[in-house]
């Protein structure tokens, strides 16, 4: 701990620094990748929606032990059933005795008929939940509104506290490359899409906001003044700003990302399925992923936006004249005593023997 601290505080004087800011181009690169394969995942692929999103009916068939016999036996109960719209059905485990199985929308009749036949097939109880399409319509459009008011009101809190339009941009496209990636997450794993899911989204991006706000606000606070200043450039201070805040992000982020992981586990390798598995892995993506864009994505974007100001153009070449200025000077200061020194050196190795005036005088007088 004694040495984190210690590193952490050179990180803060800028005695060590990471180069965040000269090195984006790298990071944005990165970036574009890791969304490219995001983006065709769930465009490819598709998400694995859940029943609450595409309707049907959800069977929860208790049985001795939930294995692929008794899988394989509950997925024959429901062919035996003679439902057609029952074929092809979902089936996961829940647990060590739970079996759950989402056929297509049912009427009561063919769901009470699908019920009896898992009873036949060896299910001690049988639970059914009918949802029709219209509920997940619902959950989908509420999910998409709340999404687009959470983000006009972070944009309007980090224009208003920051007084700069270019933070929120970069902000929002932070925010965007968080939930791109955690949506090509879920298409690659297949994991259910559930209301948890959309729960878990609206969840990290406002801890995604959460470290980039800090992060801005120490830039805010370094850059304060930049333009009567003449020893850094603005870029250098953002920069200056991310290795400050640099080790209390990673700290908050594994911080979190430890109860969410072990909540990912117990809902994976525990439970097998249901909604906290669903919430876990959008947390723990998304808190992984907002990490990554509040260091990478979010500064280095508004340092680069606001360097295109022309003030802020003059300022750093300000900087960087003064600095070629100084770099001159000691060479100018060395060159001009090294004549005389050599010189004097060359004379005094060439007459040794050569005696001060005054001495002179006394000799040639006897």
């Amino acid at each position: 701990m004694g040495r984190i601290s210690t590193f952490g505080q050179h990180l803060y004087e800028g005695r060590v620094s990471f180069d965040f800011i000269g090195r984006r181009k790298l990071f944005y690169v990165i970036s574009a990748v890791i969304v490219l394969v995001a983006a065709l995942a769930f465009v490819l692929r598709g998400f694995n929606l859940g029943v609450e999103f595409k309707g049907g009916v959800e069977f929860t068939a208790k049985v001795q032990v939930a294995n692929a016999a008794s899988t394989d036996a509950m997925v024959q109960g429901v062919e035996d059933a003679g439902v057609p719209d029952a074929g092809d059905p979902t089936v996961q485990t829940s647990g060590k005795d739970t079996i759950r199985i989402q056929t297509r929308a049912l009427t009561q009749d063919e769901a009470t008929q699908v019920t009896a036949s898992l009873k036949e097939a060896g299910a001690t109880e049988v639970s059914q939940n009918l949802i029709g399409p219209t509920y997940g319509k619902q959950v989908a459009t509420k999910a998409l509104t709340g999404l687009i008011v959470f983000l006009v009101i972070i944009v309007i809190f980090i224009w208003a506290y920051f007084r700069e339009w270019r933070m929120s941009v970069a902000g929002i496209v932070a925010l965007a490359h968080d939930l791109v990636i955690t949506a090509g997450v879920y298409a690659l794993s297949g994991f259910e899409v559930t209301p948890a899911t959309v729960t878990g989204l609206l969840t990290i991006l406002g801890f995604s906001l959460y470290d980039t706000v800090v992060v801005f606000d120490k830039v805010r606070e370094n850059t304060k003044g930049i333009l009567k200043s003449s020893s850094r450039t603005y870029a250098e201070q953002a920069n200056l700003a991310l290795n400050q805040t640099l080790v209390r992000s990673i700290n908050t982020s594994i911080t979190a990302l430890l109860p969410v992981g072990a909540l990912l586990f117990a809902g994976v390798f525990i439970l097998g399925t249901g909604p906290l598995k669903d919430l876990a892995l959008a947390l723990f993506v998304g808190m992984l992923a907002g990490a990554y864009s509040s260091i990478f994505i979010a500064t280095p974007l508004a340092s680069q936006l606001k360097e295109r100001e022309p003030a802020i153009k003059a300022q750093a070449a300000r900087v960087l004249a003064r600095r070629a200025k100084e770099a001159e000077a000691p060479v100018a200061a060395g060159a001009a005593p090294s004549r005389p020194v050599q010189a004097s050196g060359a004379a005094k190795r060439a007459q040794p023997s050569r005696k001060p005036r005054s001495q002179r005088g006394k000799g040639g007088s006897s």
